[in-house]
């Protein structure tokens, strides 16, 4: 008799997404449902916590339903629930983590708290069906910016992270002085396209041979302070290229130091993971270097590179393979980082 595959329902609400997943065994996605906040929170200019939160608790249980609806199965079918529970904002991961531990209590299935950042990592198992471990992967969104050894499905190692501003972070910030709209990212992308990445020397921190570390802190001042002193000087700004020469900066650290990575653990696959991996620089850099170099590149479709649950279903599946689950004092941790195993 074939065994029948578990079904994981995948809960997301980190930030300003809320999202919920069923997943059929470890990477066929029945159903993907996203709720964006991005309209409500454009008009500030960013996500604002408590905004975001009071939008999760409308939205949890009405895309919940969507999401089983989908799927086309009832409730009672699923297995197991997993859910973000850090890194991201505290009132946001309350919302999802709680209707998470209701639903696993109710049906009397095991919980699983999954950290967002090993989810992102996850996505690409569902993008590519062939891909196993190991690999090195390159986490890079909107909080954080990691290079991760990945060993197995559930042994990793840090190689490196920011020390203070992440890079999809760092573009925003740079959007918002540039009086681009919200989200910044994919603006600064579409503007680089019309302007020259060489044009302005921005800054690299922490190049040294051998340090996995970003810092994008120095980079974001620099960029500041050109635009406030070319306006003091009178001269017009080109916005296209002040957008691609900051992009160039980005990206030109985040390739050196993931190839550098690769080749020191004697990878033969670099994956991309986080909403900057939808970045068209950054992809198109990464793929023609690897390219170059004979190593496997890989990276999610746009919906699965954002915030979403299919990853979070995906990483809680392969966490109960190991016997990895939570209690029903599961609680929120927004400070959450990535620990080696």
């Amino acid at each position: 008799m074939v065994k029948e595959e578990i079904l994981t329902l995948g809960i997301e609400s980190s930030c300003d997404e809320t999202s919920a997943a069923v997943l059929c065994g470890g990477r066929e996605i029945r159903s993907n449902v996203i709720s964006t906040q991005i309209p409500i929170h454009r008009k500030f200019g960013g996500v604002v916590p408590e905004i975001a939160s009071r939008k999760h608790i409308v939205n949890i249980m009405p895309v919940i339903d969507a999401a089983l609806e989908e799927a086309d199965i009832k409730l009672s079918a699923i297995g197991q629930i997993a859910v973000t529970y850090g890194p991201g904002l505290v009132g946001a991961l309350l919302v999802g983590v709680s209707a998470a531990k209701a639903l696993a209590f109710s049906l009397d299935v095991p919980l699983i708290g999954v950290n967002h950042l090993e989810g992102h990592i996850f996505a690409n198992f569902l993008a590519q069906k062939d891909l196993e471990p190991p690999f090195m992967a390159l986490v890079v969104s909107g909080g954080h910016t990691a290079l991760v050894d990945v060993r197995g499905y559930d042994s990793f190692c840090l190689m490196g992270q920011t020390r203070d501003d992440a890079a999809g972070e760092a573009f925003d910030k740079i959007a918002r002085v540039m009086g681009l709209p919200y989200p910044g990212g994919p603006e600064i992308d579409r503007l680089a396209r019309e302007g020259d990445p060489l044009s302005i020397a921005f800054p690299r921190a922490l190049e040294g041979k051998g340090n996995y570390e970003f810092s994008f802190s120095g980079l974001k001042s620099a960029v500041l302070n050109y635009i406030n002193s070319e306006k003091m000087k009178g001269h017009s700004l080109e916005p296209a290229n002040i957008a691609a020469s900051f992009q160039h900066a980005v990206v030109e650290v985040l390739v050196e130091k993931s190839f550098e990575a690769v080749q020191e653990t004697g990878r033969d696959t670099l994956v991309l993971a986080g909403g900057v991996a939808a970045n068209s620089s950054l992809e198109g850099r990464l793929r023609a270097e690897a390219a170059r170099r004979d190593v496997r590149f890989s990276y999610p479709s746009r919906i699965l590179c954002t915030d979403n649950a299919a990853m979070i279903a995906c990483r809680g599946y392969y966490q109960a393979q190991n016997g990895r689950c939570s209690d029903l004092y599961l609680n929120a941790v927004p400070g959450l980082g990535l620990v080696a195993r």
